[in-house]
Parts: structure tokens; C-alpha cells; sequence
């Protein structure tokens, strides 16, 4: 898994993936439902044993309005696991509250981005977002 997809509208997700595919950006994809899932694939049901998927996720694209861990403790857990620290963090969102925002960049979030509600908007949006962090933006790890 290269790009981690965090997102519970099971329609929002499909069309990211749609815009990814056409813009063959989809490189290898996961879908996450929710905030525990998204922990179980990265981290293994223990918190331990995922050092295998970690080591090849290079983008998380997280929602915040998520069932059973919300997307503020996931990005808090990524951000201060030394395994995972480095991944960037793409937060995918409708809410503009700026104390939302306020508070993912407070945990570390890369990038805070609000769903553009037209269709073309959205294409545009996350072909770019996704292109530059997979291809233009450098990391520290290979």
C-alpha cells in the first residue's frame, strides 16, 4: 500500500478513487472505513506488527468525522510514532471550522484541505494534491 484512503462516506471514497484512476495516480490504494481500521492496517491489531505496511505507505489522505477513532486521534498517533511520523498527512475534509483546522496542524498534519463540493473542483484538487505528494515532494525515507 502506497496511498491510505481514510474516509467513512463510502461515496466520497469511490470518487476519489475514480479521480485517482483517471489520472493514473492510483498507484496501490487502501480504503479505511474508519479511524480503527485505518490504526489496524498501518499498526496491526497489537500496535506492532504493521512495520511491513508501514514502510511502503507514503500518503494518507484522512477524514475527520470518523466512527470509532476520529481523525484527530489517528492523526495524533501517526504523528508520534517514530515509524510513521514522516508519512505525509493529508487531511480531506468538509469542515472549514478553523478550529479544525487550527487543531490538525496543531498535531502535525501536512496539508488541510476541504472537499470541493463541485465535481470538476474535486478532480482538479485531488489530481494535484496526490501528484505532488507522490511525485514533486521529497521525503526523508525512500
Amino acid at each position: 500500500m502506497e496511498i491510505l484512503q481514510v474516509e467513512d462516506n463510502v461515496r466520497d471514497a469511490q470518487l476519489t478513487l475514480r479521480v485517482l484512476k483517471k489520472h493514473n495516480l492510483s498507484h496501490t490504494v487502501d480504503v479505511a472505513h474508519d479511524g480503527q481500521e485505518a490504526l489496524n492496517l498501518i499498526f496491526g491489531k497489537d500496535g506492532r506488527s504493521g512495520e511491513g505496511v508501514v514502510a511502503g505507505l507514503r500518503l494518507v489522505l484522512l477524514d475527520l468525522k470518523l466512527p470509532k477513532v476520529d481523525g484527530f486521534e489517528v492523526l495524533r498517533r501517526l504523528k508520534t510514532d517514530e515509524r510513521t511520523k514522516w508519512i505525509p498527512i493529508v487531511i480531506l475534509s468538509s469542515s472549514n471550522q478553523e478550529r479544525d483546522i487550527i487543531k490538525a496542524y496543531e498535531l502535525g498534519v501536512n496539508s488541510y484541505v476541504i472537499k470541493p463540493v463541485d465535481y470538476e473542483q474535486f478532480d482538479l484538487v485531488i489530481s494535484r494534491m496526490v501528484a505532488y505528494w507522490m511525485s514533486t515532494n521529497e521525503t526523508p525515507y525512500k
